[in-house]
């Protein structure tokens, strides 16, 4: 009898954080090391959130909370929905998870059942398939292509859906290609949905703030409120607030889909983190105006990443609406060999042949599911990024 359950046999380890883990064993071990793998703000979350921290430690807020969330961080997310999204849910049908990965896996548990299926565009996050397959449904990957911006169309959504899809993910600003999608574009999508009433919509909202120019974000139940009563929309405070490591995500749904992840929290986690939760109330409700601030810096860095990649032998990058990762396709540079012999067959390949070479540590697109291509997040230094994208012009240069 097999020790380790079927259900963990299905899944894959993170590529991100494989790769991650690799540069960071390669710097330990002395090497000149420059990871652009981790999608992490490498800002530092700001004062006043840090100090409601340290008040609410002082005030002794260090005691198990309820499953749901701390009343005030629910109302605080309920307030967030209405102001930014014109959303109107109650605090009543919030949830708050260690992490919008947490949030994610609990509503695949509560929902799937052995056969249902889950459409998901690619390129997607890693962990979308995986943890579809643990809950026991089917991940349905659907391609985009680079000249439609990587974003899912309504014809190909349409065609994917069967009698036993259960979930449709929209994941905008997306990772890893940054596409995010205009009012439009959702409604064409929103169409199809209404045309299935069995399909549910799980938006992954968690890089709204993170987009560029004029764009203007919108979610789906915003763009079709008719679609409220099954669509679960999440959010967190990692990214905006770069708080990644106080692993506070959230989420607004349905009644019954929010009593049912609640009782499935209940026996899993319980509550997340008191001090975590009082931190993200002050980051909802407290200041803004350092958003727009860092979006700017994020922005003048995607311009500086995608202007060096187009000038790379062999790259094409296009620009993207949003997050902080551009998704450069290596399609020119498939066949070819580098200086020592070594033939670039696939994305993976040439991610090894990066980091071997210069030292460039970036994630290969077939992780998640579109290549060849591969991720770059410029969540670092201006500096770093120069440098490393001189890098990767030298090593394209290279290839033969």
């Amino acid at each position: 009898m097999a020790f380790i359950s079927d259900a963990l046999l299905r899944v894959k380890p993170s590529a991100t954080i494989a790769a991650t883990q690799k540069a960071r064993e390669l710097k330990a071990a002395g090497r000149d090391i420059i990871s652009l793998s981790v999608g992490e703000p490498d800002f530092d979350t700001p004062e006043n959130i840090k100090q409601a921290a340290i008040t609410a430690i002082q005030r002794g807020e260090t005691k198990y909370t309820p499953v749901l969330g701390i009343q005030p961080l629910r109302e605080a997310i309920a307030a967030k929905f209405k102001r930014e999204n014109g959303l109107d849910y109650k605090a009543s049908q919030t949830i708050v998870g260690t992490g919008g990965k947490h949030i994610l896996f609990n509503a695949f548990l509560a929902t799937l059942n052995v056969g249902d299926e889950v459409i998901i565009p690619a390129p997607y996050w890693v962990s979308y398939p995986d943890m579809v397959a643990i809950a026991g449904g089917t991940p349905v990957p659907v391609a985009t292509t680079m000249e439609r911006g990587f974003k899912l169309q309504a014809a190909d959504l349409d065609r994917a859906i069967t009698p036993k899809t259960k979930w449709l993910i929209l994941n905008s600003p997306s990772n890893p290609s940054g596409a995010a999608y205009t009012h439009d574009e959702l409604k064409a999508l929103t169409d199809v949905l209404l045309r299935h009433p069995h399909v549910w919509v799980l938006t992954d909202d968690i890089y709204e703030h993170l987009i560029y120019g004029d764009f203007k974000f919108v979610t789906v139940a915003q763009v079709e409120p008719n679609l409220m009563d099954r669509t679960l929309t999440m959010n967190g405070v990692s990214k905006s607030y770069a708080m990644t490591g106080w692993r506070i995500g959230y989420a607004a749904g349905p009644d019954k889909l929010i009593k049912a992840m609640d009782m499935l929290q209940g026996q899993q986690t319980s509550g997340a983190c008191s001090i975590a939760q009082w931190a993200s109330v002050e980051a909802l409700n407290g200041p803004q105006d350092f958003i727009p601030e860092r979006r700017k810096i994020f922005e003048t860095r995607r311009d500086l990443v995608v202007s060096m990649l187009n000038q790379a032998k062999y790259l094409k990058c296009p620009s993207p609406e949003g997050a902080f990762y551009v998704y450069p396709s290596i399609a020119e540079a498939i066949g070819r060999k580098t200086p020592d012999g070594k033939k670039i067959s696939d994305d993976e390949d040439f991610v090894a042949s990066l980091l071997e070479a210069e030292g460039v540590a970036v994630v290969q697109g077939s992780a998640f599911g579109l290549g060849p291509n591969f991720r770059v997040s410029y969540a670092a230094s201006t500096e770093a990024l120069e440098d490393a994208c001189t890098k990767i012009q030298r090593f394209c240069a290279s290839l033969v």
